[in-house]
């Protein structure tokens, strides 16, 4: 199947928008958790917007790396908002993995692992990684 990289772009902010209105509605209600989860999902949704752009996305749940290839190319302005972006990519990446699984070596289950202060913390990474998506597209498509 061929990807159209409009389609693409447009369906991964798409995705990084639901999955930061869930943040956001976890967040009301205390599911910390959820918040942590949602947050992630949105900030490599975004990121993976942006690569698709340029290319077609992998599968990875770190795509910073693969983010800071295609913007490599980009005025220093786009540049430095792409390794804003990258940078939450990879400080929120470890937690799609902790999330669902938490931490088995010490049998501390997901549900045990976040507190509000790090739910917030998740949750603002998330709204700032869409937030530098959503500018860096829009400077694109100019």
């Amino acid at each position: 199947m061929e990807i159209d990289p409009r389609e693409e772009v447009e369906y991964r902010i798409k995705v990084a928008r639901n999955h930061l209105e869930a943040a956001q509605k976890r967040m009301r209600v205390g599911d910390w958790l959820g918040v942590v989860q949602a947050a992630q999902l949105a900030a490599e949704n975004a990121a993976k917007a942006v690569i698709a752009f340029f290319a077609a996305p992998s599968w990875s749940h770190d795509p910073s790396e693969e983010l800071l290839e295609v913007a490599s190319s980009l005025s220093t302005e786009f540049l430095e908002k792409a390794e804003a972006l990258a940078s939450i990519v990879r400080k929120l990446a470890p937690e799609r993995a902790r999330s669902s699984y938490g931490i088995p070596q010490r049998r501390i289950p997901p549900s045990e692992l976040y507190s509000k202060r790090e739910a917030a913390r998740a949750l603002e990474m998330g709204e700032k990684a869409l937030a530098l998506a959503e500018e860096l597209l829009k400077a694109l498509e100019a």
